[in-house]
């Protein structure tokens, strides 16, 4: 009996990531199939009335989005953290009173754990971080396709734009929490196993953002996140990595040519431990110079290499390793 029901719970642990990561890479281009069959056929109106209300719902992915707690607490996205399995690591009190802009690292292949641990109850977020909403930041493009935009706002999906960054950041009250996977599309290029590589000697833009709105700065580190795919060989230099490179600002998103488990997209069981770093109170300068700039995110960059250093043993990587910061 014991292993029948261990065996029925690692089948659902793999239907649960197989779903998202289908969601992930397909569900959008499935529901403009669907949209545009509806509109050819006799629910055309429905289409036509839908595309209408979707006019006037184009500025919600940039001002909070629609998030659904209902679909946050699915059981599915419990399957899906304890396939890897995923937890979240609190480390120091974070004021409800206030708002956080979250600087998510590595990017990873595909930003697992910061799904997991941000747009899910999974892992405990609310229960952890009492009075506070985290809003992932996804890039704008995926806010354009119907019916898919709507899902991924349910779970606490936001564009990734200024204005919309800017919306939470300066919200009066407090309780806001933006999520930036900071590396970017690229970084996703460099997830590797084995590879402590992140993009962030010229990632200025949410320092500055952090600055204008007076939100703290939080690093948080995703041990395990580079553990989870495979990638086709792509060193700098390659033509792999030139067309990568090449399309990406054409499509805005990264093209890792990667897979997983018997070679397939199924990512390998790798644990995921995403830890949240104290926070780093800015005052709110509505024009910041330069030099302040330059200033936060240099304690910003001491702040998230400290952080791991203080936890890499604990999470496996050798205390020979460090961060490579590019």
């Amino acid at each position: 009996m014991a292993a029948s029901s261990s065996f029925l719970c690692r089948g659902l642990q793999v239907f649960a990531v197989l779903q998202w990561v289908f969601s992930f890479l397909g569900l959008a281009q499935v529901c403009l199939v669907v949209v545009l069959l509806a509109f050819l056929g006799r629910a055309w109106i429905l289409v036509v009335l839908y595309l209408v209300w979707l006019y006037g719902d184009r500025d919600t992915p940039r001002a909070g989005g629609r998030r659904s707690a209902w679909v946050r607490n699915w059981a599915i996205w419990r399957h899906f953290c304890d396939y890897f399995p995923i937890s979240l690591v609190k480390t120091a009190e974070l004021d409800p009173s206030r708002n956080y802009l979250f600087g998510f690292h590595p990017h990873g292949v595909l930003v697992v754990g910061a799904f997991g641990n941000f747009c899910t109850e999974a892992t405990g977020f609310s229960r952890l971080f009492r009075g506070l909403r985290p809003h992932l930041l996804m890039l704008p493009c995926w806010f354009h396709l119907p019916l898919f935009r709507d899902y991924i706002m349910s779970a606490g999906l936001v564009s990734s734009d200024k204005a919309s960054a800017a919306h939470l950041l300066s919200r009066p009250g407090g309780g806001q929490v933006a999520v930036l996977a900071v590396g970017g599309p690229l970084e996703a290029l460099e997830a590797k196993p084995g590879t402590l590589s992140l993009r962030i000697r010229n990632q200025k833009g949410f320092v500055k953002l952090a600055l204008e709105h007076g939100a703290s700065l939080v690093p948080v580190f995703s041990f395990g996140e580079n553990e989870l795919f495979q990638q086709f060989p792509n060193p700098p230099g390659s033509w792999v990595r030139r067309a990568q490179e090449t399309l990406q600002p054409l499509l805005s998103v990264a093209l890792p040519l990667f897979h997983g488990r018997l070679g397939l997209l199924l990512p390998f069981r790798a644990p995921i431990h995403t830890v949240v770093g104290a926070p780093i109170p800015v005052r709110r300068s509505p024009r910041p110079s330069r030099a302040q700039v330059d200033a936060l995110h240099a304690l910003y960059v001491e702040r998230l290499e400290q952080l791991f250093e203080e936890h890499k043993a604990r999470y496996g990587v050798p205390a020979d390793r460090h961060l490579v910061l590019t």
